[in-house]
């Protein structure tokens, strides 16, 4: 009986899904050596056992997601919960609360060299999502219609982004969207690769993120711009760009698009032009003009 007991144990094991908390810079790393019972002392050395511990995993066939674990947060965390901070089992219930909403990634086998950064920009892909939703959800109802002004924005933000990827030429995309505010700007990126029909695949997230940057811009007439970096199957790349204008985009000229990228943001300077690269107006996004009366 107790043989059985312990293979049924193992067996149920692998059916167990798990999550590691995961410090990926020597700042952070430092910031939790202030407790006792994290008992690592080399960064370094920590990462090569995290990555151990990962392929051993994969190799028993469980499943793991990494979550990005943020000592500032942590801090926050158990304070808020009333958690000794300086407990294993406190940082087990954090990394707990990362699987259910933080930043997170599952481990399918690639070094952690490419891991890292990809859950880094994980973490900043959320947290831009989550500050643009916030200011968006602000703006309340037009005085006018009563509409609200975020819902309105997002979804002109969502055709125009719709627009822009069915109008662009044949070719995997690369779009990104900046738009200057107060206290920072904010930045978003959309990565399009083109199936074998034509259709472009993107990654919901990063769409989802890439639109409530754009419908920001839009909605508080903040400076901004989209560029798309287009590779297609032979050729050159094809560089396009639009401005953010009023309550939509308004398309940049080859000059404008080849001086955008071939100037020094800071000293103004030249920068040589890329080679195999074209500098393009963008293809005329056709019915997206908006018709006569009132908008936002």
């Amino acid at each position: 009986m107790a043989h059985t007991d312990r293979i049924t144990r193992r067996v149920l094991r692998r059916e167990i899904a798990g999550t590691i908390g995961l410090l990926t810079d020597e700042h952070d790393f430092r910031a939790m050596r202030r407790y006792r019972s994290f008992t690592f002392d080399d960064h370094a050395a920590y990462l090569h056992q995290v990555e151990a511990l990962l392929r051993e995993r994969a190799a028993q066939g469980t499943h793991t997601t990494v979550a990005l674990f943020d000592p500032e947060e942590y801090a926050d965390f158990c304070s808020a919960a009333g958690l000794d901070p300086d407990a294993s089992a406190s940082r087990t219930r954090f990394t707990a609360e990362l699987a259910a909403g933080g930043p997170t990634l599952p481990y399918e086998g690639q070094p952690l060299a490419d891991l890292l950064p990809a859950l880094v920009a994980e973490a900043v892909r959320q947290a831009t999502w989550e500050y643009a939703s916030s200011l968006l959800a602000r703006l309340g109802s037009c005085a006018t219609c009563g509409e609200d002004l975020g819902r309105a924005a997002f979804t002109r933000a969502s055709r125009l982004l719709r627009r822009v990827l069915e109008t662009a030429p044949p070719g995997d995309r690369h779009l990104v969207c900046s738009v200057t505010g107060s206290p920072e700007t904010l930045l978003s990126v959309l990565h399009a690769d083109e199936d074998i029909d034509g259709t472009p695949h993107i990654d919901e997230a990063e769409a989802l993120e890439f639109t409530g940057v754009l419908a920001l811009g839009l909605a508080t007439h903040s400076p901004g711009g989209l560029v798309m970096r287009i590779s297609p199957p032979s050729g050159p790349n094809r560089i396009h760009g639009w401005r953010l204008r009023g309550y939509g985009l308004e398309p940049l000229t080859a000059g404008e698009v080849f001086d955008a990228y071939c100037t020094d943001a800071e000293s103004g300077d030249l920068i040589s032009p890329e080679s195999n690269v074209d500098y393009c107006a963008p293809p005329d996004l056709g019915d997206d003009h908006l018709p006569p009366g009132h908008h936002h």
